[in-house]
């Protein structure tokens, strides 16, 4: 499908103001889009929209919180006043604060991330089906993680994203005959400005190329990986796929690079 797939629609990115949200906002918003870039970062949001705009994209800037159900209601009310409601909504806002093993995790720590993460989702989510499933239909692209696919990462932060995979199959299940379509990415190391110094600078050399050797294409992404594909969810380009999940991780989850076992087994490369 060629041309700019989006022309007409109404996105809503939350988490936008910066890193993967940001990335998506703009590459959604080149494809045509009118872009609600939501997050609690107003200075961040009000950049993001500044660049679209200089790119000659529109957009505008709605704050919102998305733990507090209040603010959530606000922001889907906003959108249906000044742009007639979401064509497409993109659960990117989430975070892993005080995370850790599982039994370094305080109570407090787990319920404020899954809040954030999980319950997030699900606001977002429910605000905006009941505006798609009574009109024109939608498009939900949840932001998750490989962490919700493999024993991998942060407690708190993996059952969270985990349980973002099984609200979205439901979604796509009850709501497909209303013309709502839930995707979920699930992104392998993505580097951003909050990204781990330990991945991004010099002095930690060792433990970025063990973390570099799990993955096959021999790099980590960037956010413009997670953004081309959550176009894809987002956009008429998917329109037979709901109810699943697209990995952008490098080839993590098929197999560590397999410079060992050449080794091991006196195999050439080519």
């Amino acid at each position: 499908m060629t041309g700019r797939s989006l022309a007409g629609d109404t996105a809503v990115v939350t988490g936008a103001a910066r890193g993967i949200g940001q990335a998506i906002a703009e590459r959604f918003a080149a494809d045509g889009a009118t872009v609600v870039v939501a997050d609690v970062d107003a200075e961040g949001g009000r950049e993001t929209v500044a660049e679209i705009e200089d790119d000659g994209g529109n957009a505008a800037f709605v704050p919102v919180d998305i733990t507090d159900q209040s603010a959530v209601e606000s922001l889907f009310e906003a959108v249906n006043e000044r742009f007639g409601g979401p064509d497409v909504l993109v659960n990117n806002a989430g975070g892993a604060p005080g995370d850790g093993n599982l039994t370094d995790v305080s109570g407090e720590e787990w319920e404020r991330i899954l809040d954030l993460n999980l319950t997030g989702t699900y606001r977002c989510s429910r605000a905006a089906v009941s505006r798609m499933a009574t009109g024109d239909g939608g498009r939900l692209v949840h932001v998750s993680s490989i962490n919700a696919l493999h024993g991998i990462g942060l407690a708190a932060y993996s059952a969270a994203k985990n349980g973002i995979v099984g609200l979205s199959r439901v979604v796509a299940t009850q709501y497909g005959r209303h013309g709502v379509r839930s995707n979920v990415l699930c992104p392998g190391t993505i580097i951003t400005e909050a990204s781990s110094p330990k991945l991004t600078e010099a002095g930690h050399g060792d433990v970025r190329e063990e973390w570099l050797d799990q993955y096959p294409l021999g790099r980590f992404g960037c956010p413009e990986d997670v953004a081309e594909a959550a176009l894809f969810l987002g956009s008429a380009r998917s329109s037979f796929v709901t109810g699943t999940e697209l990995v952008v991780d490098g080839g993590l989850s098929a197999g560590p690079d397999q410079s060992l076992e050449l080794s091991m087994y006196d195999i050439d490369r080519l």
